[in-house]
């Protein structure tokens, strides 16, 4: 199997369904994923096993899931085959949030993204997967989706945000409050 099709050479790509351009914003949804995913490896490259043993299958998991949200999107109609993101990857979400979030320290006000580049690359992937998001929305304003990729990318971005100050505490590099933020979060009961 040759790598180039030249099928693309005009400007559009093929979908679930049909060819649509390049700059659809069904292309753009899927694509933003796509490099959200590449990410993701990128942050996964830096950790070392002995301190993420838990987190890096947690990671190999979530590009599983990005790809099956971004099959989900390439998808034109539901009646094509079954969408793949379900409540229940969100519902995993949102354990691991909690689950990563008890092991930090409080925090009452906005931090700057950094640290160690385990969580500055996790930073990356909370502001990219944020971006796919809007392309998300976007796309669900003219076209079909499945809900469910909106809202495992929501809860996604908040994983990513969580893991990375995760990161930052097993190297034990404390976050970095933002000086002019309020108090906007409220304390672990």
């Amino acid at each position: 199997m040759k790598i180039y099709t030249r099928t693309g050479d005009a400007g559009q790509t093929g979908v679930i369904g049909g060819r649509v351009d390049k700059d659809d914003a069904r292309v753009e949804a899927y694509g933003t994923t796509d490099e959200l995913n590449c990410y993701v490896g990128q942050a996964m490259s830096f950790m070392d096993p002995a301190k993420y043993p838990d987190l890096l299958p947690d990671l190999l998991q979530v590009q599983h899931e990005l790809f099956d949200c971004g099959s989900d999107l390439a998808l034109l109609k539901q009646e094509l085959r079954p969408y793949k993101v379900t409540a229940a990857m969100v519902d995993a979400l949102e354990a691991w949030i909690d689950k990563y979030d008890a092991e930090t320290p409080d925090i009452t006000r906005f931090i700057l993204p950094g640290g160690g580049s385990v969580s500055s690359t996790l930073h990356v992937c909370r502001t990219v997967c944020r971006r796919a998001e809007r392309r998300v929305v976007t796309l669900a304003r003219t076209q079909e989706i499945n809900p469910e990729v909106r809202r495992y990318l929501n809860r996604l971005s908040d994983l990513f945000f969580t893991i990375a100050r995760t990161a930052n505490h097993r190297e034990g590099i404390a976050d970095v409050e933002y000086v002019r933020s309020a108090e906007v979060f409220r304390r672990k009961s």
